[in-house]
C-alpha cells in the first residue's frame, strides 16, 4: 500500500499539494571505508520505505581513508564545509521536490554543508544520531580500555588532546574544528528539524550535550526480514559483531580461559583484533573456542539461531546494535555487559543476563548459569521473540518512522501535526 501524506494530516489542517501524491525522502548516507551496522540500518530503512510506497532517493559516497598531509588537510576542511555536496544537494532538492531529508551521515566527506541546502529549499531535515559524533570526536566516548566522557564534560579539546580520532591529533584536530564550528553557527540546533536516537540512554546524552529535547524522539534500529524464531534450545554460546577492543572480546576469551572445556563458544566478525584472539586461542589451548571470521548475514542468522545464548560483552555505550534484535527475533537470549543502552534494551530476567562490564570471572559465572540452567533459558528465549514482535519489527518501525516525518513536515508548512 502507497504511503502518503493523506492519513498523517489531522482534519482540522489545510489540504497540501503534496497530500495527493507519494512520500518523498532523499536518504543520505557517506559510507565508511569499512561496512558496518550503520551501513545496513541506512540500506534496511531505504528498502523498508519503497516497500511502503515511499519514493525515495538514496544519496551515498564511501570513504577512503587519505594519504599525505595534504590530503588530510583538504578533507579536514571540506568535513566542515563542503561546498560541491551544498550544491548537489540544492539541485537534487530543486529537481525532485522531496518531503523531507534524512541524514544518516554526513561525516567527513558530505558535511554540514546540506543542512543549508535543505534549509535554503524549504526542506526538513531529520537526522538519526547512529553514534556520539556530535559530542566526541571518536564517535564512541572511549579512549584507553574504558568509557570517557571529557569532551562531554570538558569540551572538544579533550578528544584533540588525546588523540581520539584515528589514534591522531590532528585528524581529531579536524573533526572537533568541524564540531565546534557548527555549534557555533547553530547548525545542530537551527538547521536539523528533528534528531532520531536509537535509546532513551543516547537522548539523555545528547540533550546534555546540548540538542533541545524537543527536537531529539527515541526510535530504535529494526530488522527488515524477519528469521522466525528457533526450533531447537541450541548448543553453546556465541559472540558477533566487529572484532574490535571495545567490544569486550579480551574479557570474553579470558572467562571462556576460566570454563569448563567441554563448554563451546563461536566468535564470528572481523577487525583489527582477530589476530590478537588467534593468538591468545592457541595460548591458552581453548580447543572450544572456534573463531571464524566474518560469515554472510544468511549463515550468520543461522548460527545465532543454532546458538544457546549470545554474548555481548561490549565494554562501551553501544548505541543499538543489530545483533541483539537478530538474538531476540531468533527466540535467542542474551548474556550483556550492564552498561549504557544495553542495560535498556535487555531486560535482566525476562529477556537476558548482565554482567559486570569488564569482568571476566562474572562473566564466567553468568555462563555456567545459562548452561546449567535449560528451562530458564528457554523462558528466556520465548520472552525475547515476544520482544522482538512487540518492538522491533519492519511495520512497526514504518509507523514510528511516518509520525517523525509527518511532525517535521508540518512544523515546516506551519500546519499542526
Amino acid at each position: 500500500m502507497c504511503q502518503t501524506l493523506t492519513p498523517l494530516i489531522p482534519e482540522h489542517a489545510a489540504s497540501q499539494p503534496s497530500a495527493t501524491r507519494a512520500l518523498c525522502v532523499v536518504s543520505v548516507f557517506n559510507r565508511y571505508a569499512i561496512r558496518g551496522g550503520e551501513e545496513e540500518v541506512f540500506e534496511a530503512e531505504v528498502e523498508m520505505l519503497g516497500r511502503h510506497g515511499c519514493r525515495v532517493i538514496p544519496v551515498s559516497i564511501k570513504t577512503v581513508p587519505p594519504e599525505g598531509a595534504l590530503t588530510k588537510a583538504a578533507l579536514g576542511l571540506r568535513t566542515t564545509w563542503s561546498g560541491e555536496w551544498h550544491e548537489r544537494i540544492g539541485k537534487l532538492l530543486a529537481k525532485e521536490h522531496p518531503d523531507v531529508v534524512h541524514v544518516h551521515n554526513s561525516f567527513p566527506l558530505i558535511s554540514p554543508s546540506i543542512y543549508y541546502a535543505c534549509q535554503k529549499a524549504g526542506v526538513p531535515v531529520v537526522q538519526t544520531l547512529h553514534n556520539y559524533r556530535l559530542l566526541c570526536p571518536g564517535a564512541l566516548f572511549y579512549r584507553d580500555g574504558k568509557v570517557c566522557e571529557e569532551c562531554l564534560e570538558g569540551g572538544l579539546r579533550q578528544g584533540v588532546r588525546h588523540g581520539c580520532y584515528r589514534d591522531s591529533r590532528a585528524q581529531t584536530a579536524a573533526v572537533a574544528l568541524m564540531l565546534g564550528t557548527h555549534r557555533a553557527l547553530g547548525t545542530w540546533n537551527q538547521k536539523v528539524d528533528a534528531y532520531i536516537a536509537l535509546t532513551e540512554f543516547a537522548r539523555r546524552k545528547f540533550i546534555h550535550g546540548g540538542l533541545p529535547a524537543e527536537r531529539v524522539v527515541v526510535k530504535s534500529n529494526f530488522l527488515q526480514e524477519d528469521p522466525g524464531p528457533r526450533q531447537s534450545s541450541g548448543n553453546g554460546a556465541i559472540f558477533v559483531g566487529r572484532l574490535s577492543e571495545q567490544k569486550g572480546l579480551l574479557t570474553l576469551l579470558e572467562a571462556w580461559r576460566q570454563m569448563p572445556r567441554e563448554f563451546p563458544l563461536r566468535i564470528i566478525g572481523e577487525g583489527p583484533l582477530l589476530d590478537v584472539l588467534k593468538v591468545r586461542k592457541q595460548e591458552w589451548r581453548l580447543e572450544g573456542v572456534s573463531i571464524e571470521g566474518r560469515l554472510s548475514r544468511v549463515e550468520t542468522i543461522a548460527a545465532i539461531r543454532n546458538a544457546k545464548f549470545l554474548i555481548f560483552p561490549s565494554v562501551w555505550y553501544e548505541c543499538f546494535p543489530l545483533t541483539l534484535i537478530e538474538a531476540f527475533a531468533c527466540g535467542v537470549p542474551v548474556i550483556a555487559s550492564e552498561l549504557g543502552a544495553m542495560a535498556e534494551i535487555v531486560s535482566a530476567g525476562r529477556t537476558g543476563i548482565f554482567f559486570q562490564a569488564g569482568d571476566a570471572s562474572d562473566l564466567r559465572e553468568k555462563s555456567l548459569w545459562a548452561f546449567s540452567h535449560p528451562e530458564e533459558m528457554e523462558s528466556l528465549g520465548r520472552e525475547c521473540r515476544r520482544e522482538f514482535l512487540d518492538n522491533y519489527t519492519a511495520d512497526r518501525n514504518f509507523d514510528q518512522l511516518m509520525k517523525i516525518y509527518d511532525a517535521v513536515i508540518h512544523r515546516k508548512e506551519g500546519s499542526p501535526a
